[in-house]
């Protein structure tokens, strides 16, 4: 790094060492730590990579219940001014504060259990119920989701390929 003249930023330096919940109890708490020059960065358990909370055991449920959590948020900030906006401009909203962090990074999802993309799920449900002004309990949610989010998002110039 210095022949490059690089600097390491010892504060934004992380480590985690990686291996199943077996393999990682064999340390017994003595996970290894890296010395450059007179840094000492110290193994931790989660990592976040590029927004995305990566766990020791490559298990996904904290970087799920942070999305999960920070979309609750801005659905209830949405749900505070929804009668101020008209559905186009909420739909542009939910799309830019709560669809857009849900599909980030979704690929590392593609081997998740259920009951993490359930998790998920419920969240683009409570988008469309806010979208629609319905229930939660509504039956025809799932086809609401496509069209409402979906396909109303789809012709929009700043919305992603969902």
């Amino acid at each position: 790094m210095s022949a490059s003249r690089l600097k390491l930023n010892a504060d934004k330096t992380e480590l985690i060492w990686v291996g199943s919940r077996h393999k990682l109890a064999t340390f017994g708490g003595c996970a290894p730590s890296l010395q450059l020059g007179v840094d000492v960065t110290r193994a931790s358990d989660h990592v976040q990579l590029l927004g995305v909370i990566i766990a020791a055991d490559l298990i996904l449920d904290r970087h799920v219940s942070t999305v999960c959590k920070t979309c609750y948020f801005w659905l209830r900030q949405l749900r505070w001014i929804r009668r101020s906006l008209d559905t186009e401009s909420l739909k542009i909203l939910v799309h830019t504060f709560v669809t857009s962090r849900v599909d980030y990074c979704n690929s590392i999802l593609v081997s998740a259990p259920k009951t993490i993309t359930d998790e998920l799920q419920q969240v683009l449900n409570a988008a469309a119920s806010l979208i629609s002004c319905t229930s939660k309990y509504d039956r025809d949610l799932s086809a609401l989701l496509h069209d409402e989010l979906q396909t109303a998002l789809a012709g929009h110039p700043s919305a992603s390929a969902v």
